[in-house]
């Protein structure tokens, strides 16, 4: 019988597939049921249709949300790249102990934890005595509450990440780089290109396929960004998203809901809406790049 004869292979994939079952679909589909029920966890759930969803849609705390990840996905993600795409150019004119040195240097930051990292950035952020605002005084400038001032704080934030995942976007880049046959590069200096011409006609080209998944990843890290505006703020599950919400983000706002308010219902709903954006966003992104490779 068949069912036999594959016995052993089921066998194989059975530890697998059981705890992808658990750890994975049940938490979807429970989440998913949970976000048509008010639940607080203590008290047996209530259905209330789409109320969860209409309820965080009407919220003040969600479009403020909405417009900080707006505003911090159109900086952050252009900026992150094209650092990322300059140190790893930057790296690849090196070879040997330099190169090594530089790339293993530049990486340093993602290996971190993220709450050194964020330790280490409030203490350079810190008014007065932060050795951002030191090297600020040597110049006669006044001190700048970096977390704490709401024209500074997005800024502030931005500045963090870029510095925490360029060294990852970095060592992606620089594969692409080093796949690139230098022949190409010859022959168009043959033909009289310059440097520019090369990067543009050449290197660009050659590293769209790397630069559309460094793109792709940015944006849905992006989407779900958490740890670090909240380690910066010194958020609890009462009090996030830092002075008047300048730091509020969908995810944050997500588990305030849950874990502060105990509205779990709400979060589920909030979960799945974020969801839904991701996968759109991510959609759209690999609709355009077939777009651009059939024109």
């Amino acid at each position: 019988m068949p069912l036999r004869r594959y016995l052993p292979h089921y066998l194989m994939i059975a530890p697998f597939m059981i705890l992808f079952a658990v750890f994975f679909l049940y938490p979807i589909l429970s989440g998913f049921y949970y976000s048509f029920h008010t639940w607080n966890a203590s008290t047996p759930a209530v259905f209330v249709g789409m109320d969860n969803y209409e309820d965080v849609l009407s919220s003040r705390d969600f479009e403020r949300a909405m417009w900080n990840l707006g505003n911090y996905i159109v900086i952050t993600v252009p900026v992150g790249v094209s650092v990322a795409l300059g140190l790893a150019l930057l790296v690849n004119s090196f070879t040997g102990a330099w190169g090594n040195f530089f790339r293993s240097t530049f990486f340093m930051p993602v290996v971190l934890p993220a709450f050194l990292a964020a330790t280490i950035w409030r203490w350079i952020y810190t008014p007065n005595f932060g050795l951002l605002n030191m090297i600020l005084g040597w110049f006669g400038m006044e001190s700048i509450r970096f977390l704490n001032d709401t024209d500074t704080m997005l800024y502030s934030l931005i500045a963090v990440d870029v510095w925490v995942s360029a060294g990852f976007n970095m060592v992606i880049l620089l594969a692409g780089l080093k796949n690139i046959p230098k022949e190409l590069y010859e022959a168009a200096s043959l033909d009289g290109a310059s440097r520019w011409q090369q990067f543009v006609h050449v290197t660009i080209p050659m590293l769209s396929p790397v630069l559309f998944f460094v793109i792709t990843y940015g944006m849905i890290t992006a989407l779900q960004v958490f740890d670090v505006p909240w380690l910066l703020t010194g958020s609890s599950f009462t009090e996030y998203g830092g002075r008047r919400g300048a730091l509020l983000f969908p995810v944050m706002d997500m588990m305030g809901r849950g874990f502060g308010e105990v509205k779990f219902g709400e979060a589920a709903a909030y979960g799945f809406m974020l969801t839904v954006v991701i996968m759109t966003v991510t959609a759209a992104l690999f609709t355009i790049r077939a777009w651009r490779e059939r024109r």
